[in-house]
C-alpha cells in the first residue's frame, strides 16, 4: 500500500485564484525487502562496475585477500566482480576487449571512458517471505552519471547459477554506462553454500560464518537439525549442500517474480535518491513505472528470467525485452514446428533437463567420433572411460554399432536427431568436462525439491584429491573465497561431483566404476538413473516433472516489444528447444501484436569466456557483441521509435588461424544486424489454426 500526504498550497504558489492542496505519494520500502545496506562508491580506489580494478584490473590475474582465511566484504565484492565479469566476456588480448567492447569504450561505442571505472551507490537487500528460508538477494547500483530528467532501469539478472554480481559483465555494463540504474538479482540460486563439515555458511556480503550465528542472515543454509546434519556429514564426510540445487524451493518458478522485484527495488532506491525530501525524513515517490524507461535484459538464464518477468508483468513494470540465449522452457506439445531450410527439425521444444539427460548419457561416447579430435578441450575426456560408456550404451541397447567408432558416430547421430545443430559437434567434449553432469544434478534437485540428505542418484559435492578423487576436506581458505568465486554449480571452487553409488564409491563421477556395468565408464549408471527421473514413472520422476511444469513460460510477452539473440552453435541451451520454437509459440499467443525479433548468429555459442582458448579462438565469435547491439536497438526504439531489427540470420566469419594464436577478431567478423535482410537471411514465422511454424534458412 502507498501513503500520500496532502500539502496545502498558496495560490501564488500554484498561480491560482484560490488555495488548493495537492497529494503527494510518499515512497515506502516494499514489503519483500529487509533491511536495506547503502554504500557509494568514488569510481576511483572502487566503484560500481570494476571494484576499483578497471579494465586493466579486470583482464589481469584475480585480485587476492591481505588474509586469504578471512577475506573483508570488500575483498570478497572485488573478487566477485573479477570472477563474474570474466565469466561472462572473454578478456584475451585479441578477442575484442576493449575495441569492441568493455569499460573504456562510451555508450557509442568510442574509447573514452580511461579504465572505465563507475561511481555511484549501490543498495542491496534480501527479498524474503519473513521466514529468513528465501533470502533472494536484489541489488540496485545508480551510477552517479544517472540522468534525473530522463530515467532509466535495466534489468540483470544473474547468468547460470551465478550470485547477484552474475551479470556485471552484460546487462550491468551496458546499464551503467547509459547512466541507467542497474536491477540485479541472484534469483534464489546465487552462490549460497552450506559447508557441512564445519557448518559454515555465507552472509549477504559473502563472509562466512557459523550457521547457527548466522540464523535468518544466511544467504543460504540446507534446513538440517542438528542431528539431521551429524549424521550425514558421519555418513558422507565433507559434503557441501549448494542453494540452487538443495533450497527446497524450485527457485526457477519465481526467476520471473524475483527480476520484478528487483525493477520494484531499483525504483524505491531511486526514490530515495532522487524524491523529495521532507522535514520527517520520508521522501516523495518521484519515479514509477509510468515515468520511468524499463528493460529486462541479462544472458542464459538471467535471459529466461528476465522474458519470464515481461509475461509475468501485469503491472506493466517493463517496457521491452534484450536478451541473449535464454533458458526457455516451453509448454509440453508446443504446437511449433521448427523448420532448418528446407527440412523439419524432428525434436524441438524440450525441456532443458529432458535434453540435459539425453546430452549426460551421450556426450563422452559422441566425443570420439571421426572428426572430432581437434575439438576445443577434447583432451579433457578420458579415451578409456568414454570408451567405456560407449560400450555400456551398446550393452543397454542405447547405441549401435561394433566399435566404439561405430557406436561414437550413432551417439553423435542420435544427438543431432535430438535437437542439438550439426555446428554443436565440435562443442560437445568440453560441455561435458566442464557442465552437462553437473546441471543433470543440479537440476533434478531444484525441480524435485530434494534435499542434500537424498543424494539423489547417489551422487553428493564434495572437495576432492588429485590422483584418486576420493572426498577429501576442502581447502579453508577456498572455502572462504567461495561466495566469490563460485558459479553456484559444482564443480567449481574445487568442490565436484561425487558418487557414493559406485563400485569404487566414494569417487569423484568422472572415475566412477558402475556397479550394473563393472566399466569405469563415466559412471553410466548415475546417468540412466538421471534420465529415468526425466522419462521414468517413479514418485522421485514425478516430483521432478512437476517442478518442471512449474516453470514453462506461455510466450505471451503482453505486445512488449523485445529482442532475442541466439547463436546457432549454442551446445548448453540448443536453439531447438529454446528460442526457435519461442519465437513461433509468441507468434501463436500474440498473433499481430507480437514484437518479437529473433537474430540467429552463425558461429555463436554460449560461453564467451572459453574464446581465449585454443580451437574456440579460431571456429567462434563473440555473443557479447550481439547483446550489446541488441540492447542498443532496443534502447534507440524505445526513445526515439526507431523500429526493431526483423527476424534474421546473421553470418559472421571466424578468425582462423592458428588454435590459441587466432588473430584479433575485427568488426568484419561480426557485421551488424540489417533492416532489410536478404530472403535467404530472414526467419519467417507463419501460423495455420493453433499452429505455428518457424523456417530458419540455412
Amino acid at each position: 500500500m502507498n501513503h500520500t500526504i496532502v500539502l496545502g498550497l498558496s495560490a501564488l504558489s500554484l498561480g491560482l485564484g484560490a488555495c488548493s492542496s495537492v497529494s503527494i505519494e510518499l515512497n515506502e520500502k516494499p514489503a519483500f525487502l529487509g533491511a536495506v545496506q547503502v554504500k557509494s562508491y568514488d569510481g576511483t580506489t572502487d566503484d560500481l562496475l570494476t571494484a576499483g580494478l578497471g579494465r586493466a584490473g579486470l583482464a589481469a590475474a584475480a585480485p587476492a585477500a591481505v588474509d586469504p582465511l578471512n577475506p573483508t566484504p570488500a575483498e570478497l565484492r572485488r573478487l566477485a566482480i573479477h570472477t563474474n565479469y570474466r565469466a561472462i566476456v572473454d578478456v584475451s588480448a585479441n578477442g575484442g576487449y576493449g575495441r569492441l567492447y568493455g569499460p573504456n569504450l562510451d555508450a557509442a561505442g568510442n574509447d573514452t571512458l580511461g579504465e572505465g571505472k563507475v561511481a555511484g551507490k549501490e543498495y542491496l537487500a534480501y527479498s524474503d517471505d519473513g521466514s529468513g528460508r528465501v533470502n533472494v538477494t536484489l541489488m540496485v547500483q545508480i551510477p552517479a552519471r544517472f540522468d534525473a530528467a530522463n530515467p532509466c532501469i535495466v534489468t540483470a539478472t544473474s547468468s547460470g547459477s551465478r550470485g547477484v554480481y552474475g551479470a556485471i559483465g552484460s546487462a550491468g555494463e551496458w546499464g551503467l554506462k547509459r547512466g541507467c540504474a542497474v536491477a540485479y538479482t541472484d534469483k534464489g540460486t546465487g552462490s549460497g553454500a552450506h559447508d557441512l563439515a564445519r557448518d559454515t555458511v555465507n552472509r549477504i556480503d559473502g563472509v562466512r560464518i557459523a550457521a547457527a550465528t548466522a540464523g535468518t542472515a544466511a544467504s543460504f543454509d540446507a534446513g538440517l537439525t542438528a542431528a539431521e546434519r551429524t549424521a550425514f556429514d558421519a555418513r558422507h564426510p565433507g559434503r557441501f549442500a549448494f542453494k540452487h540445487a538443495h533450497s527446497r524451493q524450485n527457485p526457477e518458478k519465481d526467476w520471473g517474480r524475483y527480476t520484478l522485484q528487483a525493477v520494484e527495488f531499483a525504483l524505491y532506491a531511486l526514490n530515495q535518491e532522487y524524491g523529495q525530501t521532507f522535514s520527517d525524513g520520508s521522501r516523495a515517490r518521484r519515479y514509477r513505472a509510468g515515468n520511468t524507461l524499463v528493460i529486462a535484459s541479462s544472458v542464459s538464464n538471467g535471459a529466461g528470467a528476465a522474458i519470464a518477468a515481461a509475461e509475468q508483468d501485469a503491472g506493466g513494470l517493463i517496457d521491452g525485452i534484450a536478451v541473449t540465449e535464454p533458458n526457455l522452457v516451453l509448454p509440453d506439445a508446443a504446437p511449433v514446428t521448427v523448420m532448418r531450410g528446407a527440412a523439419v527439425v524432428p525434436v524441438t521444444a524440450k525441456p532443458l533437463y529432458d535434453y540435459f539427460t539425453v546430452a549426460h548419457l551421450y556426450q563422452p561416447c559422441a566425443a570420439l567420433a571421426a572428426g572430432l579430435e581437434g575439438a576445443p578441450f577434447r583432451s579433457s575426456i578420458l579415451n578409456p572411460q568414454a570408451a567405456a560408456r560407449c560400450a555400456s550404451l551398446k550393452e543397454a541397447g542405447l547405441v549401435s554399432g561394433a566399435s566404439s567408432v561405430e557406436q561414437s558416430a550413432d551417439a553423435l547421430r542420435q544427438l543431432r536427431a535430438y535437437g542439438w545443430e550439426a555446428e554443436s559437434d565440435l562443442l560437445h567434449a568440453s560441455h561435458y568436462a566442464f557442465a552437462t553432469p553437473s546441471i543433470s544434478v543440479t537440476y533434478a534437485n531444484a525441480y524435485g525439491r530434494f534435499s542434500v540428505l537424498d543424494s539423489l542418484c547417489g551422487i553428493g559435492f564434495a572437495a576432492t584429491a588429485a590422483g584418486t578423487g576420493a572426498p577429501t576436506a576442502a581447502a579453508p581458505a577456498a572455502v572462504a573465497s567461495l561466495f566469490a568465486t563460485g558459479n553456484g554449480v559444482p564443480p567449481t571452487a574445487g568442490i565436484n561431483l561425487v558418487s557414493t553409488a559406485v563400485a569404487n564409491g566414494p569417487v569423484v563421477e568422472a572415475l566412477g566404476v558402475s556397479t550394473s556395468t563393472g566399466r569405469a565408464d563415466y559412471n553410466f549408471d548415475g546417468a540412466r538413473c538421471f534420465r529415468q527421473l526425466a522419462v521414468g514413472n517413479t514418485p522421485e520422476a514425478g516430483r521432478l516433472r512437476a517442478g518442471i511444469d512449474e516453470v514453462r513460460r506461455s510466450g505471451d510477452l503482453r505486445g512488449k516489444p523485445a529482442i532475442i539473440v541466439h547463436g546457432r552453435a549454442d551446445t548448453l541451451v540448443p536453439v531447438n528447444h529454446t528460442s526457435r520454437p519461442y519465437l513461433g509459440l509468441n507468434r501463436i499467443r500474440e498473433g499481430d501484436r507480437s514484437r518479437l525479433s529473433y537474430i540467429e548468429v552463425t558461429h555463436g555459442q554460449h560461453f564467451d569466456a572459453f574464446l581465449g582458448f585454443p580451437g574456440y579462438d579460431t571456429r567462434f565469435v563473440p555473443l557479447h557483441v550481439y547483446f550489446n547491439r541488441a540492447m542498443d536497438a532496443m534502447y534507440a526504439h524505445l526513445k526515439h521509435g526507431t523500429p526493431l531489427p526483423p527476424s534474421q540470420v546473421v553470418r559472421t566469419t571466424p578468425r582462423g588461424g592458428t588454435p590459441g594464436a587466432a588473430p584479433a577478431l575485427q568488426t568484419a567478423n561480426v557485421p551488424g544486424f540489417t533492416a532489410q535482410p536478404a530472403a535467404g537471411d530472414r526467419i519467417v514465422v507463419t501460423t495455420s489454426g493453433a499452429g505455428a511454424v518457424v523456417n530458419v534458412p540455412d
